[in-house]
């Protein structure tokens, strides 16, 4: 799980040198830091440690990390509870279950997709399609990272 907070610090180092070799002495790492981790859908950079370091308890604030703008066309269904959520779930086990702030979602192929990952991973497989009963293995990771992977960075402001 370090590899994913890692690959947002080295997101902010770059984006701080950026700014650097712009001139701006003004920005610091923590700026950066900040900036990263909202992109990825995160309120602050603890909040993103905490989600992405795997130690967020359950009911949790998850962040908006699993959605994107692009998804807001495709069908998929709102739940208020996890258990909601995989009672549906049973009966679609074609879908995947993803966390949104404190609320769930289940989505499909599309979706999937769209975020910037593969439906047809092994990993989603072990997850058994279900994002937050896997929190925090490696299967978890494996697709986390391909979503961390997808996030957009804006460029340095000049």
């Amino acid at each position: 799980m370090s590899a994913l907070v890692n690959e947002l610090k080295t997101r902010a180092r770059l984006r701080l040198n950026a700014a650097r070799r712009e001139g701006d002495e003004r920005t610091r790492l923590r700026d950066c830091l900040h900036l990263v981790v909202r992109e990825a859908g995160f309120v602050h950079w603890d909040h993103a440690r905490l989600v992405l370091g795997g130690t967020a308890p359950v009911g949790s604030d998850m962040g908006t990390f699993w959605h994107t703008n692009g998804t807001g066309v495709l069908l998929n269904q709102w739940f208020a509870s996890v258990d909601e959520a995989r009672a549906v779930h049973q009966a679609d086990p074609g879908a995947f279950l993803l966390p949104y702030r404190r609320q769930f979602m289940l989505v499909q192929d599309d979706f999937i997709r769209e975020i910037g990952c593969d439906p047809a991973d092994p990993a989603w497989r072990e997850l058994g399609r279900d994002v937050v009963r896997g929190y925090a293995t490696m299967a978890w990771v494996t697709v986390t990272m391909q979503r961390l992977h997808a996030v957009r960075t804006l460029a340095p402001s000049s």
